[in-house]
């Protein structure tokens, strides 16, 4: 039981870093976007994660109470939305731009590459870090099986 849940705590948290460099990948691709279906210049976007809940077995949850212990074993992670970012973007004077207002004036996104960038490297170490959990599980499922041997 305990070694599945470490999986599937582990595969939560590569579902949500998978989707966290999505968005992230779909800012950088937007870095430039200066008129969306919406209006106005593209707005930077983030995933709000909140920790998953899991119902636990009977067994389980007696164990916790006959120990005393409030605390309880990781359960993962959920994407609750991907929400847009409010800042405005920088103002650049294009009067040329076909996007320019009557003073001249362009809405850039409010997505910086170099913060973008940042998050996906954490993203990309969080997803290789709950691929090693799963790894190592496998690995120590498969030498508990070697012990019935």
């Amino acid at each position: 039981m305990g070694m599945f849940l470490g999986i599937d705590t582990s595969a939560s948290g590569l579902t949500a870093e998978r989707l966290r460099m999505d968005v992230i990948s779909n800012n950088i691709a937007n870095a430039n976007t200066t008129r969306t279906e919406n209006g106005g210049a593209y707005k930077r976007r983030y995933v709000v994660f909140s920790p998953r809940e899991r119902q636990a077995e009977s067994f389980e949850k007696t164990l916790m109470q006959t120990l005393g212990e409030n605390k309880k074993s990781g359960e993962g992670v959920r994407a609750v939305s991907i929400m847009e970012d409010t800042d405005p973007g920088p103002l650049v004077y294009d009067p040329g731009h076909p996007d320019a207002n009557a003073d001249g004036m362009v809405e850039k996104p409010n997505v910086n590459i170099v913060t973008e960038m940042v998050d996906m490297i954490t993203a990309h170490r969080a997803y290789e870090a709950n691929s090693t959990v799963i790894n190592a599980a496998k690995a120590m499922a498969l030498k508990t099986l070697e012990i019935g041997k």
